[in-house]
């Protein structure tokens, strides 16, 4: 009962203080409005404000639920620095994937993809070290993989946000696995978030955005990281590094269309898709 309630009191949390800042971000968005607009894949206008509602939402979750400090570094990071990327991108020389930003820092060049990667690597191993702490029996190698898991996550979560309500619904359901593995109240948040979000990204209203994806990237790995046991977090972060690397050469959409079961999970709750979707 009184993991239930945990739970229950992180999500509602989450989700309350999700709405209640997407509200606000409303009314007062920072900037000129036209700087939180973007143009979906139907060619219609959408705000990235869900972005910071998230992330604002998540932080509070974990909080209040459990993951203290080192989950609110996580998700702040992850939220931070993917805002700064979709804020501040130049789109005239657009760099794309892990590999391209990657490929331009070792050229010298820092992209903001690229500061996104160093900066939220960086935020992943403050929390990895926080959340290895207080627990007996974890080592540097523990930390090492811990990091690569919370970033990992965070970039592999960003990939799936390219048709609304595809990452929240992967957060949501892998947020209630670990709720059934034990990892209750940050796992609540996660979820109270996607609930707080849900409306907004489904009716293509709002956008995560990456400031919103590797927000939520980044905490479902930190969830992962402090529940799992070291050889299920490292089959696990293979996982990542398989999709990641997948992500490459293969399009996610295009799989999830061709799958008929992950199509139907895919358009559930959408609007119909344009004809002439591609991607």
């Amino acid at each position: 009962m009184a993991n239930l309630f945990r739970f229950l009191f992180a999500g509602v949390v989450a989700g309350g203080a999700t709405m209640v800042a997407r509200s606000y971000l409303e009314q007062k968005p920072p900037g000129a409005p036209a700087l939180w607009e973007r143009t979906n894949h139907r060619g219609e206008t959408i705000s990235l404000l869900a972005g910071p509602a998230v992330t604002a939402g998540m932080t509070a979750g974990a909080l209040v639920g459990g993951a203290g400090v080192s989950g609110a570094i996580a998700s702040l990071g992850g939220g931070a620095f993917g805002l700064h990327d979709d804020l501040a991108e130049d789109t005239s020389v657009r760099t794309k994937g892990l590999k391209g930003h990657l490929g331009a820092l070792a050229q010298g060049e820092l992209t903001t993809g690229g500061l996104k990667v160093l900066g939220i690597g960086a935020t992943a191993f403050v929390s990895s070290c926080g959340l290895n702490l207080p627990r007996k029996g974890r080592n540097a190698f523990d930390i090492v993989v811990d990091t690569a898991l919370i970033a990992g996550t965070a970039n592999f979560i960003n990939l799936l946000d390219l048709r609304p309500g595809r990452a929240i619904k992967f957060v949501g359901a892998s947020a209630t696995l670990l709720a059934m593995a034990g990892a209750n109240a940050t796992a609540g948040a996660l979820v109270g978030t996607c609930a707080g979000i849900a409306r907004n990204d489904l009716s293509e209203q709002d956008m995560l955005g990456d400031g919103g994806a590797n927000a939520f990237g980044a905490l479902l790995g930190h969830t992962f990281a402090a529940r799992g046991s070291r050889p299920v977090r490292i089959v696990g972060l293979g996982a990542i590094v398989a999709l990641t690397l997948a992500s490459e050469k293969v399009s996610f959409s295009k799989v999830i269309a061709q799958t008929p079961w992950l199509n139907r999970i895919d358009m559930l709750g959408r609007r119909a898709p344009v004809t002439t979707e591609s991607n």
